[in-house]
């Protein structure tokens, strides 16, 4: 069977690069021509708007002309012309970053054939700091949320930067950039090995992230409070579930593993760190004396206490809390993914699974690691 590049006579990076400008001019030309119907109707309304409303803790933003006004009631914004932007996704949206995403993991996979990286499970281990980075840099816009405005020091539009869906290409860029440092060192004979040097690149981004929080709890900020047990906690806590159920694994099931390997334990205990913080921010704040328990930012996680709530008698819940499924379902979730990767696919396509891998431990250590320190820096 001939290749794509045989069959048009085109390199599969060069049509994915032409396909990506050609859509990008597509709107840039439509913005200018159509402002009201492709920038104002469908850019701004779905995917900058509900940014900017978000950026200035808005009930919503609308877009009289060429102007931007934010709103603070819902009963105003209700009655608004249109475009309207509230903050959070729609399904427009979400279907966009949906298809962005795919798009980039493609061109990702360009890039790492062009710089010959990514077969190895080095390239994996290398980028866990940047999904502890990704975790933490979300904190820092929900901490920039609870401080009073005159005490935040990130303020609009640059926080923008921080605020979802813009943190993940934040993060993305930033992680993009450091691999190609990382590697140009290397191949320059800088360093002696790429990967301890973007893993020392994505431990310095996570240390002046957490920097950043640490600064505003020495300041005394209003809205910011620190309690370290709750980290302690945490990852005490999701060691000790990742190694029971790896233990698990590899005394009845070894084939579950027979893949991934190491990589297996971290990606178990990364999902273990988003069910251990789930249960401790939801249910045991107070017990670990860190303030009110928080609320269920996901709809998994509500679903969970939801339906454990109204199964289990009210005497058991005021033992157990309603969080502690999601431990479990969380951990049953990692080694059902575990099971799919089996060797051939390392073989057949070792980027894409890679890449996979490190996003299935982003889906599960990122939140986790949100949740954990918006626990520990009370927001």
């Amino acid at each position: 069977m001939s290749t794509v590049a045989e069959r048009v006579g085109v390199e599969p990076a060069r049509l994915w690069a032409g396909g990506v400008l050609t859509a990008l001019v597509a709107l840039l030309v439509g913005a200018l021509v159509f402002p009201e119907t492709v920038y104002d109707g469908f850019i701004w309304h779905y995917f900058w708007g509900p940014v900017q409303a978000d950026a200035n803790s808005a009930v919503c933003a609308v877009r009289p002309g060429s102007t931007v006004e934010y709103m603070y009631d819902s009963q105003a914004c209700a009655n608004a012309a249109e475009p309207v932007a509230y903050p959070g996704y729609t399904l427009v949206s979400e279907v966009g970053y949906m298809v962005t995403l795919l798009v980039a993991l493609v061109g990702v996979v360009f890039l790492l054939r062009r710089l010959d990286l990514g077969t190895d499970r080095e390239f994996f281990y290398a980028l866990v700091p940047f999904v502890f980075f990704g975790g933490a840099l979300r904190v820092v816009e929900d901490a920039n949320d609870a401080v009073p405005a005159a005490e935040a020091l990130i303020s609009y539009p640059l926080n923008t930067l921080f605020i979802s869906p813009i943190i993940y290409f934040t993060v993305f860029a930033i992680t993009l950039v450091a691999v190609v440092a990382a590697v140009w060192a290397a191949r320059s004979a800088v360093v002696e090995r790429y990967d301890y040097t973007l893993f020392g690149i994505g431990s310095a981004v996570l240390l002046l992230t957490l920097g950043y929080l640490f600064w505003l709890v020495l300041t005394g900020a209003n809205g910011v409070e620190f309690y370290p047990q709750v980290s302690l906690v945490v990852l005490a806590g999701s060691t000790v579930a990742a190694a029971a159920t790896w233990w698990f694994i590899e005394r009845y099931a070894p084939s579950v593993n027979a893949g991934t390997g190491r990589i297996g334990f971290v990606i178990i205990w990364g999902h273990a760190v988003d069910g251990v913080a789930n249960v401790v921010g939801l249910d045991w704040m107070p017990a670990l004396n860190a303030g009110a328990n928080l609320v269920p930012k996901h709809p998994v996680n509500q679903f969970v206490v939801d339906v454990t709530g109204s199964l289990l008698p009210a005497s058991v819940l005021a033992v157990t809390g309603d969080t502690w499924p999601f431990l479990l379902v969380k951990l049953a979730a990692a080694t059902f993914v575990l099971w799919v990767f089996e060797e051939e696919i390392f073989e057949d396509s070792p980027r894409y699974t890679m890449l996979l891998l490190v996003a299935v431990l982003a889906v599960g250590l990122g939140p986790g690691t949100r949740d954990m320190l918006r626990a520990t820096f009370g927001v």
